[in-house]
């Protein structure tokens, strides 16, 4: 598990680029919401987490590639909730930078993700 852990959070590192990537775009150039553009972010670097933790992080093989990615998102969209509420409390009530507040969201959220994928997805 803990090899695992260490190959899901690797995932996770690229996540963040696309992730900070996307927010980044959708926030500052297209001047969405702060928190519509998190979201984006976030489900972009989910997708693209998905496809590199089933093939290098937990090597699965699963045929049913169609719903274990529904269940990934279900998870992320969970972590989604708690990662909108973590840079709500760092920023909006302790006034942290916003991308300081997503980065210490993207902490929290990153075990919620490991341990629900670990035992629920693959």
């Amino acid at each position: 598990m803990i090899g695992q852990f260490i190959r899901f959070c690797v995932v996770g590192g690229s996540g963040v680029f696309v992730d900070f990537g996307i927010t980044y775009l959708a926030k500052e150039w297209l001047r969405l919401n702060k928190y519509v553009a998190n979201s984006a972010g976030f489900l972009c670097a989910s997708s693209s987490n998905y496809a590199l933790n089933r093939l290098w992080t937990f090597h699965d093989d699963n045929p049913d590639i169609a719903g274990q990615y529904l269940r990934f998102l279900g998870i992320a969209l969970v972590g989604l909730a708690i990662n909108n509420a973590v840079i709500w409390v760092l920023h909006e009530r302790l006034r942290w930078n916003f991308y300081l507040s997503k980065l210490a969201a993207i902490g929290v959220v990153t075990f919620w993700n490991f341990f629900m994928n670990y035992f629920f997805n693959f």
